[in-house]
């Protein structure tokens, strides 16, 4: 079996694969590491405990940057956003750069960056879903990504 890591959170969390198949995920908490296979949960001390029990080898990957996000140069009264903006507005009560992502769309989406509450903590978003922010406490818009983090820092340290 040649089993291939690929890291989600680096030292923290990772997806592994044979041949290009999923076939489980690790995950770091306190007291060790979680192996989740098939709906099941396996706990170890170490990696090292996981990949001999299993009799795998694991080899790492670059890390699978789920929030870097091209903007490719759209942008609207300044805030980035992610594909061609149609019918851009400015929601002047709600402080809100507001977009469509095409001609027929009836969802709108918010231009820039954000961090937004869920239930699990505050996450970082790229032109979230206006519907989202409704729904959502939140902090934003950003200009940039650096701004995002600096309030994302901020906000989990509360």
């Amino acid at each position: 079996m040649h089993v291939v890591s690929k890291t989600l959170i680096p030292n923290k969390e990772w997806i592994l694969e044979d041949h290009g198949q999923k076939i489980g995920s690790i995950a770091k908490n306190k007291k060790g590491y979680w192996f989740l296979r098939k709906g099941q949960a396996f706990v170890y001390k170490n990696l090292e405990e996981i990949t001999a029990e299993l009799g795998i080898n694991l080899v790492e990957s670059p890390p699978i940057h789920k929030f870097e996000v091209e903007t490719s140069g759209y942008s609207i009264y300044d805030y980035p956003c992610s594909s061609k903006p149609f019918e851009p507005v400015y929601n002047v009560r709600k402080k809100l750069p507001l977009f469509a992502k095409s001609d027929k769309s009836k969802s709108q989406y918010c231009a820039g960056y954000y961090v937004i509450k869920f239930r699990k903590g505050w996450v970082k978003s790229f032109c979230p879903k206006l519907i989202t922010l409704e729904r959502n406490n939140y902090h934003g818009p950003f200009k940039t990504e650096n701004e995002m983090k600096l309030v994302l820092n901020t906000v989990n340290k509360l």
